[in-house]
């Protein structure tokens, strides 16, 4: 097993530098012989840099918008071959791909404990105390006066039907409210508040209020 660097290849005459566009690859990445690992720009245009091994991903030496000069590593391979890197690029690339596993199995770790010790410093959720509901108030009775058969005379005192006569009321359209349907003054007040105060014909009948046209015979 070997590292394979890869560097950034002289992309333009008199091209010193380019900026890193995109990876098309990520550290962990198989990638083929010829497959396209990264996109970088000049000021000339922009240039898709191919692998020329196969391998895996180990390194990275740049992030998309960094500045790269020309022959800079710009990613590291572990291939199966010897590799070209030299003794100390080796080692320094092996230090990041064991770094990098660690740091995965540390994250892993403190992934799978998170839950756990949530679970322990949990409280239990204190139980809400029923409060009985409040009695809504009895709906108040209304009373009101017995009602009174068709022609059944009303009963009321001769003051109250004395009263009732000056005013032109009929005693049988008034409710009573006292005992056995009586009709008291008071019912006299609300009836002359909320009802007709309107005098009455003989018999009972409303007054012909109509007009009647008469014709007039004999004058030209």
């Amino acid at each position: 097993m070997g590292v394979h660097v890869i560097k950034l290849p002289d992309v333009g005459e008199g091209v010193a530098e380019a900026e890193l566009v995109e990876w098309m690859v990520k550290l962990g990445d198989n990638v083929m012989e010829d497959q396209i690992l990264a996109a970088v720009m000049t000021d000339k245009a922009t240039v898709e840099i191919p692998s020329p091994v196969i391998g895996k991903v180990i390194w990275v030496g740049a992030k998309a918008g960094d500045t790269v000069a020309v022959g800079s590593p710009i990613v590291k391979l572990d291939v199966d071959g010897p590799g070209n890197a030299k003794d100390g690029e080796t080692a320094a690339a092996k230090a990041a791909k064991d770094g990098s596993a660690a740091r995965a199995a540390k994250d892993d770790s403190a992934a799978k404990a998170a839950p756990r010790a949530e679970a322990k410093t949990a409280a239990p959720a204190p139980k809400a105390e029923a409060k009985p509901a409040a009695k809504s108030p009895a709906p108040a009775v209304v009373t009101s006066g017995a009602p009174r058969k068709e022609g059944e005379k009303p009963l009321a005192s001769p003051a109250v039907r004395k009263r009732a006569a000056d005013a032109g009321v009929d005693l049988r359209r008034v409710p009573g409210t006292g005992p056995a349907g009586r009709i008291l003054h008071e019912d006299l007040d609300a009836f002359f508040e909320h009802g007709s105060t309107a005098p009455v014909g003989a018999r009972g009948r409303s007054p012909d209020m109509s007009v009647k046209e008469i014709p007039v015979i004999g004058l030209r």
